[in-house]
């Protein structure tokens, strides 16, 4: 669709919440000086403090504008229609972020977001998909922590197998190897209300490796085999990853993206001919947590899955949502402090097998010197540089024109773009 002229080139919704003004602040030190952008949300008041706050952080750059707006058809409508791209971190996305995505889709405005929610995202390819496809509108839920370190690690090992070994990729285990990173209110509620909001049984088929993806594998490689005494404890041992491995907290839900990604690069391949772009069609991707020893990931695993028993079934569930919330974790808003901050970090390793007989294996590393949040906001301000200032018709995105996509669809600049702002992936064999 042809796009009239727009105020700002990028607004960001939800600037005054923990995760919306980290992202503010990371737009501000770290995408281009001139950009014409914007602050949005209900309060005026809020927002002119943050645009404060980001003056003195950053007093050579040109300070965002304000734009209020709350989450009505309208009122979005207008604003959607004032930018190029918007950045959406309010949440809980199952209960503000379906008015938000179709204004941008039905207007023609790329979009990313924060969210970790899959089965709101399931709804969200149903509903918008081929109105973002016919308005050539690029639309990245989940393009934060979750799940952009596990959709690019498993993009660049497939590249790397592709390009150094002439072959499809098998499959990936990602690893958690080492954290230390706090949480904020508004991601642990989001977590204990998804039980609320979903039946459990829609929960479960959501939360299946491939059920956002557009495509099944006919064949995808078997899970690593483990002994019986792992098995016995639900763990796995695989050395190249440091050994034991229990439950990553993640894993369904970056399992779910990366298999999108997955099925879009196999679609693309089997329409254009072009192979080469094809991650495989036995391809499959794991996730788990490197635990120090046995009892400590038997332990860990236990205690994920009472947790999530417990929430999963009423009447347990309406008696520790409230006591969780108000002894257990921060307010929505509120979160690790900055002094905190400095101290977090998080490591990840990965393990890619290749689809030959001799099933060559290449190694996959990320070390990350912030925490959860910072991640989250770097990785929105890379995808909206490279969308906003990048060559977005070279990548996947931008020649598929518009859809409901992933972060790994912005390719090869997107990985550039990550390092540039500290998030390293290095592969190798």
């Amino acid at each position: 669709m042809s796009r009239s002229p727009r105020t700002y080139e990028l607004v960001l919704l939800g600037a005054t919440g923990y995760t919306g003004k980290l992202t503010a602040e990371w737009i501000s030190t770290n995408l281009p000086s001139d950009l014409k952008w914007a602050i949005a949300g209900r309060n005026a008041k809020k927002l002119q403090n943050v645009v404060d706050e980001l003056t003195q952080l950053c007093p050579n750059h040109k300070a965002p504008d304000i734009e209020t707006c709350a989450i009505e058809k309208d009122e979005l409508t207008i604003l959607a229609n004032k930018t190029r791209l918007l950045i959406n971190t309010v949440g809980p996305f199952m209960y503000y972020g379906e008015p938000v995505l179709a204004a941008c889709a039905e207007n023609g405005t790329h979009y990313l977001d924060c969210t970790g929610e899959t089965p709101w995202y399931r709804d969200m390819i149903d509903r918008f998909d081929e109105t973002a496809k016919r308005n050539s509108t690029i639309v990245i839920p989940q393009c934060g922590l979750d799940s952009v370190p596990a959709d690019m690690m498993a993009f660049a090992l497939q590249k790397y197998i592709r390009k150094e070994l002439n072959a499809s990729t098998l499959s990936v285990i990602f690893s958690l190897y080492a954290v230390k990173a706090g949480f904020s209110g508004g991601t642990t509620n989001t977590a204990v209300d998804l039980f609320s909001h979903y039946p459990l049984s829609r929960v479960a088929s959501d939360m299946r490796p491939f059920s956002i993806s557009p495509v099944r594998p006919t064949q995808p490689s078997n899970p690593p085999s483990a002994s019986l005494l792992y098995r016995l404890f639900g763990l796995n041992y695989i050395p190249e990853l440091a050994g034991v491995q229990t439950v990553g907290l993640m894993a369904s839900i970056d399992a779910c993206m990366v298999h999108r990604s997955w099925g879009l690069y196999q679609t693309i391949a089997e329409k254009s001919g072009r192979a080469d772009i094809a991650y495989g069609p036995r391809f499959r991707f794991m996730e788990y947590m490197r635990a120090k020893n046995i009892m400590a990931g038997a332990l860990f695993r236990f205690g994920v899955a009472l947790g999530g028993l417990l929430l999963a079934f009423p009447p347990s569930r309406w008696i520790l949502t409230p006591l969780i919330k108000k002894f257990f974790i921060p307010a929505p808003g509120e979160g690790p402090s900055k002094e905190t901050m400095k101290k977090e970090f998080m490591s990840y390793r990965a393990l890619a097998i290749a689809d030959t007989d001799k099933k060559e294996k290449v190694l996959g590393k990320m070390d990350i010197a912030h925490g959860g949040y910072v991640i989250t906001a770097l990785t929105l301000s890379a995808a909206a540089d490279l969308i906003l200032r990048g060559d977005l018709a070279a990548t996947e995105a931008g020649k598929l024109g518009g859809g409901i996509l992933t972060p790994a669809t912005l390719g090869e600049q997107y990985l550039e773009k990550l390092r540039s702002f500290g998030l390293n992936i290095e592969v190798g064999l």
